[in-house]
Order: structure tokens, then sequence, then C-alpha cells
């Protein structure tokens, strides 16, 4: 990857867990992610659907399954 860009996700336990982002899409109006686990070719990949409302400061993710 040329630029990487990752975020932090906080479970529900408060465990700290970086993912680097793919891909970022729009459909429907609802903001998609395409992450994976690690930089190499060997990691999982998820995609995260963006739940947050405009007025919230910090974004809210979900795993699409």
């Amino acid at each position: 990857m040329s630029e990487e860009k990752m975020i932090t996700l906080e479970t529900e336990e408060g465990e700290n867990v970086d993912f680097y982002v793919l891909e970022e899409t729009k459909i429907n109006g609802m903001s998609y992610l395409l992450v994976t686990d690690t930089e190499d070719e060997d990691g999982e990949c998820y995609i995260l659907k963006d739940r947050s409302k405009a007025e919230e400061e910090e974004a809210v993710y979900e795993f699409v399954e």
C-alpha cells in the first residue's frame, strides 16, 4: 500500500484493536470500510459499516456479516 491509513476500534470489553483501511466507499448514503488486521497478504479482511449519527464526534462502526 502506498499510503497506509489505520483506524483503532474499541471493543465492548474496552480493548483497542488496530486495522488497516484498504478501501472506503458509500452505498445508498451509508459509509463502509474494507479493513484488514495486518499489512501482510495473509491477513483477514472485514467490512465495517459506519453507524454513527451526524452529530457524533467519533465514528461508530459495526462488522458486516
